[in-house]
């Protein structure tokens, strides 16, 4: 892992404890679309979701959304524009899947 303060896991995972397994967001259109929370993690300090839909699944690609406080402290999902920070969360959600072989 390129930082050590990447963390993951159910402890401490505020969508999860919200939501359970499955969050709806706004789609195309504005209709609902339903997605799995796949990891939340923490990269670079910040907090992050992996999110992914089922037609993502079928590709094999996922979603990266910031996890930021919202009103009253809720947890508030906002998109990843930035291409560095998004590979960032991804390598580590791969790390996370698939181990890493970096040595500390």
């Amino acid at each position: 892992m390129t930082e050590a303060s990447k963390k993951a896991g159910r402890a401490g995972s505020p969508l999860r404890s919200l939501f359970g397994d499955y969050v709806e967001l706004d789609g195309a259109g504005g209709a609902p679309q339903r997605y799995k929370i796949m990891a939340e993690l923490e990269v670079d300090g910040r907090s992050y979701a992996v999110l992914q839909s089922d037609a993502m699944r079928k590709e094999g690609d996922i979603e990266v959304f910031r996890v930021a406080a919202g009103e009253a402290g809720s947890p508030q999902l906002e998109t990843v524009e930035d291409d560095e920070e998004w590979e960032n969360v991804a390598e580590a959600y791969d790390d996370l899947l698939f181990g890493s072989d970096e040595r500390p």
